[in-house]
């Protein structure tokens, strides 16, 4: 892997490989999930955190070029793609992944309001999140918590993780899936890979996420 930053579209920016490393966690009960750790590069991390979106609003929104500085539109590209997806496929029991629809989301904050127990729409096939934040509070706030049931945030059935630069996380959508995480109120940059189950899916999706920027952007400048 290069170690020239200036010119990210050049280099490889995710170590896919990572994903069926020793240290890597693969769990098919309650729900198949996965989770893996230092899929990124530390040297990239400075190119990311100039490139990443600089968003008005807290939460996810559905990703867009020229929001983008060159080194995040590299690594969405790679995130977007066939190997990441088969790869995240074949882990997951979903040989086809790498054919449905994508839909690419960005958070840079979050609000105390966000985290509450779910499984995901019924829409979404399989979800993955990359964390890029280079440090972490010595708390569990806004820590990915995979969990038992529909009312218990403390029922993990594995580690909770951490959102610290290169962590990942990916799972198949069930009717079981609980996750969710305690409050946290701050930065908490992300990358959300969805394959969903149609294009019409991803369609309403994005024009709800293209929306709901657009209010708290005008919320944000009356305020």
């Amino acid at each position: 892997m290069s170690a020239v930053i200036d010119h990210p579209a050049a280099t490889r920016h995710l170590d896919a490989a990572r994903l069926q490393h020793a240290d890597a966690v693969l769990r098919s009960e309650p729900f198949p999930l996965l989770i893996a750790t230092d899929l990124l590069e530390r040297r990239q991390a400075a190119a990311y955190a100039v490139d990443f979106p600089k968003y008005a609003g807290d939460g996810f929104f559905p990703y867009a070029d020229v929001d983008c500085g060159p080194s995040m539109r590299a690594l969405v590209a790679e995130l977007a793609g066939a190997d990441f997806a088969q790869r995240i496929g074949a882990a997951l029991g979903v040989p086809d992944l790498a054919s449905r629809p994508t839909l690419i989301t960005l958070c840079r904050s979050l609000h105390p309001r966000h985290g509450s127990i779910h499984t995901d729409s019924e829409s979404k096939v399989v979800t993955a999140l990359l964390y890029l934040n280079e440090d972490w509070p010595a708390t569990s706030s806004g820590c990915l918590r995979f969990l038992a049931n529909a009312t218990d945030i403390d029922a993990l059935v594995v580690p909770e993780l951490r959102p610290l630069f290169g962590n990942l996380a990916a799972f198949r959508r069930c009717d079981n899936s609980f996750h969710g995480h305690l409050p946290f109120d701050g930065e908490r940059r992300a990358i959300q890979v969805a394959w969903l189950t149609s294009e019409a899916a991803k369609q309403r999706k994005t024009r709800r996420g293209r929306f709901s920027r657009f209010v708290k952007w005008l919320l944000g400048r009356r305020g």
